[in-house]
């Protein structure tokens, strides 16, 4: 991982989307920071196609979509994306999964829900699992104290032993069935909304994320930044990101904007 530094900044004057995924990515412990809400707010403000690409439930992506300073919003892993339009005050919304399979699948979730919490002792119910529609999210260390790093790996192998797939963030193991993940909606979404086929996005965008559910959208762009704390979960990750910042959380999230914003206006220091 090269710091983010010089060479990308040249790189990114070609860049005009930013997606990025949410907690510890663009929050910092939590809290969406006022530096980060500007990290957001004024990439917006220069043109740039702003996008959160999380695993944060249905209910909250509303939210985003509407309050938020971003163009759309990928949620529950790729299960979904929303996009409000505020002039015509409507919400659009896709499903990669059809209502009878979203609802099939809450019935396989509901089984390995409970094998779960009944084989990982300390774990939990993300307290925000009930705003979503499409996927399974058990705590680790959002809400309960942290777990040992071989009881993640258990919750994960009781996903894959169900047939679901499962990807570890910084607090939560998120599970799903069906074959789509944070790229392969945010590549549908791209397309779907804003015209840009793949040959153009591997260059015309950046990501940014912090832990091992972001791997799928390392691998697939060259622009990827890890925020510092991804070093945590270096030792997970087959494909890293290519670029890392000196700050944590929102204040790495912050370098990026200041540097795409830079860019943008030709200053190469």
């Amino acid at each position: 991982m090269k710091p983010l530094s010089k060479p990308p900044l040249e790189a990114a004057r070609a860049v005009r989307v930013v997606l990025t995924d949410i907690d510890d990515s663009v929050t910092t412990e939590g809290v969406l920071t006022a530096k980060a809400y500007g990290a957001l707010e004024e990439p917006h403000r220069a043109g740039f196609i702003v996008i959160p690409v999380n695993g944060r439930p249905a209910g909250r992506c509303d939210h985003i979509a509407r309050t938020w300073p971003v163009d759309a919003v990928v949620g529950e892993s790729g299960a979904l994306y929303f996009r409000y339009e505020r002039e015509r005050k409507t919400m659009h919304q896709r499903f990669w999964a059809s209502p009878e399979e979203l609802k099939q699948n809450r019935i396989r979730l509901d089984a390995v829900e409970k094998e779960v919490l009944s084989a990982v002792p300390g774990c939990a119910l993300a307290s925000n699992q009930p705003y979503r529609l499409a996927e399974l999210a058990i705590d680790f260390r959002e809400d309960v104290p942290a777990l040992a790093e071989a009881e993640v790996d258990r919750i994960v192998s009781i996903f894959e032993k169900a047939g679901a797939r499962a990807k570890v963030s910084s607090i939560h193991v998120n599970g799903w069935f069906g074959e789509y993940d944070k790229l392969s909606m945010a590549k549908t979404l791209l397309a779907d909304v804003f015209g840009i086929g793949w040959n153009e996005a591997k260059n015309a965008v950046i990501y940014a994320g912090d832990s091992p559910n972001d791997e799928p959208m390392f691998a697939a762009f060259p622009y990827s930044v890890g925020v510092a704390n991804i070093r945590a979960f270096a030792h997970r990750l087959t494909h890293k990101p290519t670029y890392i910042t000196k700050g944590h959380s929102g204040n790495g999230f912050a370098e990026l904007a200041d540097l795409l914003l830079r860019g943008r206006s030709k200053e190469i220091v």
